[in-house]
């Protein structure tokens, strides 16, 4: 689950990278697929967990991502999670999502006509990441990406579909 955070952590911070991004509440849907159905499953039922969590875990964790600016992912009945964050004028001038990375990553946007190309790596904890975001003005994109997690069982790769949308000009207060 924490990688699957991660991943949907650069998605988002992929998003930030546009040249023309709006300030404000963003809304973030990403759907992991894995291309093995039971596989899938799994991640479906693990975001349903997610949504299930005991009150107090689920405090705990909503006001640590509050903190950064980023909701609670809700799950979809698809399988795919949901989650709002916000981006501050301050932060979109200097391409900046409030996010708080674990590990050390370092990645690369192309400009390309329509948006721009993707790619990450970490090293800890080891992944890796190729994608196409394309923006619909500056209030809505589409993301794919393909992500590699190389994990103590090995090398496991996803491809993941995103659709952040602009939601507002104010974003809630921050929890302090």
């Amino acid at each position: 689950m924490k990688r699957l955070l991660l991943t949907l952590a650069i998605l988002a911070a992929a998003q930030a990278s546009a040249q023309n991004i709006k300030p404000g509440l963003w809304e973030l849907t990403s759907k992991v697929k894995t291309g093995n159905a039971q596989q899938d499953q799994v991640l479906g039922a693990a975001a349903a967990q997610f949504a299930a969590m005991p009150p107090e875990q689920r405090a705990q964790v909503e006001a640590m991502m509050a903190k950064n600016g980023i909701s609670m992912p809700k799950a979809g009945s698809d399988g795919a999670l949901t989650m709002t964050m916000c981006i501050t004028p301050e932060m979109a001038a200097r391409k900046e999502v409030p996010l708080n990375q674990q590990g050390q990553c370092t990645s690369k946007q192309e400009p390309v006509v329509g948006g721009m190309n993707i790619s990450y790596t970490c090293t800890a904890p080891p992944s890796s990441g190729t994608g196409q975001l394309r923006f619909v003005g500056d209030s809505a994109y589409t993301m794919t990406m393909h992500v590699t997690n190389n994990g103590a069982a090995g090398p496991r790769a996803v491809d993941m579909e995103s659709n952040g949308r602009w939601l507002s000009a104010t974003c809630p207060q921050k929890v302090r």
